[in-house]
């Protein structure tokens, strides 16, 4: 039988699996918590570029892959519920047929922009039950973070959503893209698991991943070493 991962590459803590979700989720053990922000269904692959007075408000083209032709089906969702603890899924509101059961923790990322032709801001799911929560950062903070796909989040954000979870030490995000959420895990000292289809978005991944660890941030403080038990009354660890 063929492995349904068509390539592996692990850099660091985070482990990039180029593939399928619907094939590759069955065959993951357990995760803490799954940070994704799957396909829409809207339509955005292959949008034009605009250019505006304002460079802030540009969008680069982005050529078509068929990705965003259909919001994932329902047994992608209910093998993410069992492959993890907690989810965060943006999006949310487009999926509210595929078993995402009513919660009161929603996170809305405010986009800080008002009438454009994108929407003034997105919601996620969370299984989480707390008050709503609402993130503002202007959309141009991508900018700075370097756009590689249509619909990519940007990293701030992406770590936002990890203040969350703050005991969640595995993230899976079973729609790659880009790799913002395995940048944001970087960061965090968190281990990473992500899984792409498309593979120029995977090698994009691969890329910013590579560069995060090669650019640590500074003000995240490195992974503690896992405990050691020290012998008892002179004799050896267990």
């Amino acid at each position: 039988m063929n492995s349904p991962i068509r390539k592996e590459v692990q850099i660091g803590d985070c482990r990039l699996l180029l593939g399928d979700c619907r094939d590759i989720l069955p065959t993951l053990g357990k995760v803490d918590a799954v940070v994704t922000d799957p396909p829409y269904g809207i339509g955005i692959d292959g949008q034009k570029e605009s250019i505006n007075k304002n460079p802030k408000h540009n969008r680069k083209f982005f050529e078509a892959r068929g990705w965003d032709d259909a919001t994932p089906p329902i047994e992608v969702f209910d093998a993410i519920r069992a492959t993890s603890d907690g989810q965060i899924i943006w999006g949310g509101n487009y999926f509210v047929d595929r078993g995402l059961l009513p919660k009161k923790g929603w996170l809305v990322w405010d986009k800080g922009q008002r009438g454009l032709t994108m929407s003034d801001g997105e919601l996620a799911y969370s299984s989480s039950d707390r008050p709503l929560r609402i993130y503002t950062l202007n959309r141009a903070a991508l900018i700075k973070d370097g756009t590689e796909h249509p619909t990519q989040k940007p990293v701030a954000l992406m770590a936002w959503c990890l203040s969350f979870l703050p005991d969640a030490q595995t993230i899976l995000d079973p729609f790659m893209g880009s790799g913002t959420t395995g940048v944001a895990c970087v960061k965090a000292g968190r281990t990473f698991v992500g899984i792409e289809l498309h593979e120029p978005y995977f090698d994009a991944a691969c890329e910013r991943i590579r560069k995060a660890y090669a650019q640590p941030d500074m003000f995240i403080a490195p992974r503690e070493p896992a405990p050691v038990q020290q012998p008892l009354f002179g004799g050896e660890a267990a």
